[in-house]
């Protein structure tokens, strides 16, 4: 248990709209760890839901996620696959226009293999190649080493005869990380992405960051999901390697006098990063772009002028994401480059 905190296990219930149990965490003024064990998921970042759990400001909550094909840690089939979600969890007192800030403290792994798939997309590689590989791509299990915090394909031995030796470091992530979005039904299938977060595959969403996110609606129902061990940027074989995790997560209500975002923002102890999604690269690279742009202006006050001598110089980008149907492009700079611009 945590220093001054108080430790629930979620099993606080009361009734729903529609009859559905709504457990609730704490109660306002109070800091509340709380271990929830989800027992449904959803395939939609979506409003139309009950929340599973109710918390407030400054509550952390520990909890698990099930892999994009609905499988749990222990290989039962929990949901249809699709990136299933856990949540959504319901943020007391937020309203639209405020911020969520959700500080991911840890993120492990929970079982010891992965699956990606064997193919490169469309949009990473010429057609020529693209067409050399099935619609219908097969699944590749990955070999997961927790202790070492490494992974290697489990079929080397008698597919790919060239990897037998081949292994990588593991980065666990949240491939999903979103709210209800704002649109005319007030959700989206959680393979899409945009100002509400989402299916973002951004290999820095990982222990240790802090994700915000615009909240388009009372509460803004937090959900998150679609566990990766690895993934280079882009997801270009269409998966990455696909698992179940454990999360504990920290959120904190930042209201609308104080912060507005029109698209989600990261940070961890190396960069400050904007994250831009749009239909093509170029559009998804304005918006990242723009963005950081106010952030260091806001946040430093430097001038127009002065921030491109800061950006032209420092800027990074990534291409997280172009297997989707909307391309993710992440502006960002180094903390430490910052650390000489007077406030």
């Amino acid at each position: 248990m945590k220093k001054g905190c108080i430790f629930i296990l979620a099993s606080v219930l009361f009734l729903g709209l529609n009859g559905q149990p709504v457990v609730t965490a704490s109660g306002p003024g109070k800091t509340t760890y709380v271990h929830f064990v989800p027992e449904k998921f959803s395939n939609l970042f979506t409003l139309n839901t009950e929340p599973v759990l109710k918390i407030h400001s400054g509550d952390t909550v520990s909890t698990e996620t099930i892999d994009a094909m609905g499988f749990d840690k222990n290989g039962v089939k929990r949901q249809k696959g699709g990136n299933p979600l856990t949540g959504p969890f319901y943020i007391e007192n937020s309203q639209a226009g405020d911020v969520l800030q959700i500080t991911l403290n840890t993120i492990s792994l929970n079982r010891s293999y992965a699956y990606t798939t064997e193919t490169f997309i469309s949009r990473s590689v010429p057609e020529e190649i693209s067409k050399q590989f099935s619609k219908r791509a097969p699944l590749v299990k990955w070999k997961l080493d927790l202790e070492s915090s490494t992974g290697w394909p489990d079929s080397a031995a008698s597919k790919f005869v060239h990897l037998q030796n081949f292994k990588i470091p593991l980065n666990p992530f949240l491939g999903c990380i979103g709210l209800a979005p704002d649109n005319r039904k007030n959700e989206i299938l959680s393979f899409f992405q945009g100002s509400f977060g989402g299916n973002m595959d951004f290999s820095r969403v990982a222990s240790g960051s802090t994700v915000y996110l615009p909240v388009f609606h009372d509460g803004g129902f937090l959900f998150i999901g679609d566990g990766h061990a690895a993934q280079g940027d882009g997801e270009i074989a269409g998966n990455a390697l696909e698992t179940s995790l454990n999360v504990e997560f920290t959120v904190k209500l930042i209201k609308k006098e104080q912060l507005q975002l029109t698209i989600p923002r990261i940070e961890d102890s190396v960069y400050i990063m904007s994250v831009g999604s749009s239909e093509t690269l170029d559009n998804a690279l304005k918006t990242a772009t723009a963005d950081l742009l106010v952030w260091l202006r806001n946040d430093y006050q430097i001038t127009l002028e002065e921030s491109t001598q800061v950006m032209s110089t420092s800027i990074e980008y990534t291409i997280a994401e172009i297997a989707d149907p909307e391309v993710i492009v992440v502006a960002k700079i180094k903390k430490k480059l910052l650390l000489s611009l007077k406030k």
